[in-house]
């Protein structure tokens, strides 16, 4: 048995080598690949059925990408501990590889296709979701699946200024423009990313570098497809056609089509006016064979695209009257439901987005995991299409792919401007589209963004989104870009572009080519015509919503994050988290605390502002430093007879001295204070000894009238007894004390001869002697 593989290398361009390799693995499949860079190989299948199935009219294309947790050497935490459904990350990562390739099928081909792509080894510092498409299409150019071109996938990123081709992990993070770029070896045909509000030649930049790296990859491929011998791609059945009825339908359908492209007719008007055509049609036509009767619709849906895409290159008429660069009617509220955190109702035209938004703690944050991280995210947008909105009937089985990739792209664009990690809320955003007449996640951009900022999320600006239309016709090289796209001219259109941005740049795109030849000249244009757009669009929502609200809703919880040293972080727990919990059974607050790096994030939350005051002050009170000179409210816990010893920090217990209680003398501390009592006290310094707190109450109270401050010198008097002479005349210690050696003995006998202790009497009873004071006395005067 012969396994051994075949396979090209190229450097991706900074000495990093990718392998392509074929013949070793799934050798039944069509076509099978394995991709590796580092540590990271992933395995790309593709299959096709021989034959369509009958009655099939379009194309079935099923582009799967999953990671393996073995992959990483992790076991799956499901109940089941094994792989299930796509997650959301793999369903994105299934997108960006299915758009890619779906062109490069020729348009009558109809058998159904799946593509498989999976993480098998991962590279914790290799982002594989770069590497898919081109294991994808390594696949489909190594098997005799026809596609008319080889493409390929490669993520760009700005870091420090510099485009670097699939940077690591790690070096990501610090990148401000992330885009994956798919293109053949001539054409980009997809594009999807974000930025930190970039301009539009900066995208135009990465978009060259990209396609550079990508007609490197492009050459492997076709390498590799010669070294294994492929000549030529599969035969396969054309659908049926017949010339004569298609001049049929056109004869008949065609005028009718024109008045009713041209009548600028609302959405639904405009449907039931072509359905109304292509009935009359087939009532014209009358008994078909059984072989011509699906070709009619074909046959009129194919006119009608043709005849409004000549009147919008021919006229610059589009369905709905509007200019080519005009944005549609724009009517948007805030505040519009009472109980949401947050709330807007966005309408463009016969688009319309609810979008809500709810403010929770760091115990609502999502869990994202994938083979190689698994990761936290306080920001969360979902997005939902439900059948109404086009006046459809569905049955509702959750989010489709659909709805992830729209709510995906709404997301990354909206992150670009929410708060950094101290913002401690998590924030959930939900877009539910009442209505749709295309571009809906555009919608969601502009309705999040208003949300967001009635929510009282401080958003530094205001994000708003517009998709962008491409009609083109090869016979004369005539092309039109179209702003704010309806429906049905994102259905017919060449490209369906979405950018996204604020004032001073952009901050998310997305854009699906559907054509061969878009070049440079054209990107640009489009480019231009889209921030024409969203400016338009960005102006009336600052007209709405100016600016966030200082502070959140009355009924949202309120939160406050406290940045505190490393080493406070146990005082704040206490030991088994006494001292946490004591705060928030008695602030009814909800804390989190988080240890980054040399620091402690301690998050509260409370729904009322006098509870999470509290709370704050209590935390702020444990981890703040005693200064002398300042003044602190404190409570007295306990009385002595030298003085009471207060609380005046939470944690922080000092005495205050029955001296510093009063600046009249007292002799007592009975009545003068009491336990529970709230007294001001002044922190006047700490002993350098035992670190203990001197408190004093006086300093904060008027001196009596008259009163004379103690001079040093006053006690002199004491001193003075008399002429004792010099100490250094006295004599030896010894003479005085009887003089010569100090013989113990002769004053109590050897310590032998003593006798035993029960001959020696009993013992003399003890001698009572006042209590030693605690604290010493003060002569006051």
């Amino acid at each position: 048995m012969n396994l051994t593989p075949i396979s090209v290398k190229f450097d991706i361009g900074d000495g990093r080598i990718v392998t392509i390799e074929t013949g070793k693995l799934a050798r039944q499949a069509d076509g099978a690949v394995t991709v590796r860079l580092g540590n990271a190989i992933l395995l790309a299948t593709v299959v096709a059925n021989k034959e369509p199935k009958p009655g099939q009219s379009f194309f079935p294309l099923t582009v799967d990408y999953q990671e393996k947790f073995a992959s990483a050497g992790r076991i799956p935490g499901s109940f089941f501990k094994r792989e299930g459904r796509l997650s959301d990350y793999e369903v994105l990562i299934s997108r960006l590889i299915d758009r890619a390739l779906r062109p490069l099928f020729p348009d009558n081909y109809l058998c159904e296709v799946q593509v498989l792509v999976t993480l098998i080894s991962s590279d914790p510092e290799v982002m594989p979701d770069a590497l898919a498409c081109l294991a994808a299409s390594a696949a489909l150019a190594v098997s005799d699946v026809p596609i008319q071109e080889i493409i390929s996938e490669v993520r760009v990123a700005r870091i420090e200024g510099k485009y670097v081709i699939n940077p690591n992990r790690t070096d990501l993070a610090k990148a401000d423009m992330d885009f994956i770029i798919g293109a053949t070896e001539k054409n980009i045909m997809m594009v999807e990313g974000e930025s930190k509000e970039c301009q539009e030649e900066d995208l135009i930049a990465a978009i060259e570098a990209a396609h550079a790296a990508i007609r490197v990859q492009v050459k492997a491929q076709e390498e590799l497809r010669d070294l294994k011998g492929v000549k030529g791609k599969r035969e396969y059945t054309l659908p049926h056609q017949n010339e004569e009825l298609k001049a049929k339908v056109t004869a008949f359908a065609k005028d009718k089509i024109y008045a009713v492209a041209k009548s600028a007719s609302a959405k639904h008007d405009r449907s039931d006016a072509f359905k109304k055509i292509a009935e009359e049609l087939k009532e014209s036509l009358g008994e078909l064979p059984e072989e011509d009767a699906p070709l009619v619709g074909e046959y009129f849906h194919d006119l009608e695209k043709e005849v409004i895409r000549n009147m919008i290159l021919d006229e610059s008429v589009r369905l709905d009257g509007r200019a080519l660069d005009q944005v549609r009617p724009l009517a948007m509220e805030t505040d519009i439901l009472p109980s949401p955190h947050g709330s807007a109702l966005f309408t463009r035209g016969e688009t319309q987005s609810l979008t809500t938004v709810t403010l929770g703690t760091p115990e609502d944050e999502l869990l994202i995991e994938s083979a190689a991280t698994s990761n936290y995210s306080k920001f969360i947008l979902h997005y939902n299409f439900p059948p109404f909105s086009t006046g459809e009937v569905k049955m509702m089985r959750g989010p489709g792919r659909r709805e992830v990739g729209h709510g995906n792209l709404a997301m990354r664009s909206l992150r670009q401007m929410m708060p950094g990690s101290d913002y401690a809320y998590t924030v959930r955003v939900v877009s539910d589209i009442l209505e749709s007449n295309g571009s809906s996640s555009m919608a969601t951009v502009c309705a999040g963004s208003l949300a967001l900022m009635d929510a009282g999320v401080p958003l530094p600006k205001h994000v708003s989104g517009v998709a962008m239309g491409l009609i083109s016709r090869a016979s004369d090289g005539k092309w039109a870009v179209l702003t704010d796209i309806l429906g049905d001219e994102d259905h017919l259109g060449d490209m369906d572009f979405k950018v996204t941005g604020t004032r001073d740049g952009i901050v998310g795109i997305q854009m699906d080519i559907k054509v061969d030849g878009l070049s440079m000249d054209v990107m640009r244009s489009a480019l231009a015509q889209a921030k024409k757009g969203r400016l338009h669009i960005v102006e009336a929502m600052y007209a709405v919503v100016p600016a966030a609200r200082p502070e959140p809703k009355p009924h949202a919880p309120r939160m406050e994050k406290i940045i505190i040293d490393r080493e406070f972080i146990g005082a704040v727990i206490g030991p088994g988290g006494k001292i946490i919990q004591e705060i928030q059974r008695e602030t009814g607050t909800t804390i989190n605390i988080e240890e980054v790096g040399e620091t402690g994030e301690v998050s509260i939350f409370s729904s009322q502002k006098e509870s999470l005051d509290k709370a704050v002050a209590w935390v702020k009170g444990i981890v703040a430093v005693p200064e002398v000179g300042e003044v602190y409210e404190s409570v007295v816990k306990s009385i002595m007879p030298y003085g009471a010893f207060v609380e005046f920090m939470p944690g922080k217990q000092g005495l205050l001295h029955i001296s510093e209680v009063s600046w009249k003398r007292l002799e007592t501390m009975e009545g003068v204070l009491s336990e529970g009592e709230k007294v001001k006290v002044k922190l006047t310094g700490t002993d350098p000894k035992t670190g203990k707190f001197k408190l004093s109450r006086k300093v904060l109270m008027p001196k009596p009238e008259g009163y004379v401050e103690r001079e040093e010198g006053d006690r002199g008097e004491r001193r003075d007894r008399g002429d004792r002479g010099d100490r250094r005349d006295r004599g030896p210690r010894d003479d005085r004390r009887g003089g010569g050696d100090r013989d113990r003995g002769d004053r109590r006998g050897p310590r032998d001869d003593r006798g035993p202790r029960d001959d020696r009497g009993p013992r003399p009873e003890r001698q009572d002697f006042p209590e030693k004071p605690q604290e010493p006395t003060f002569d006051e005067e």
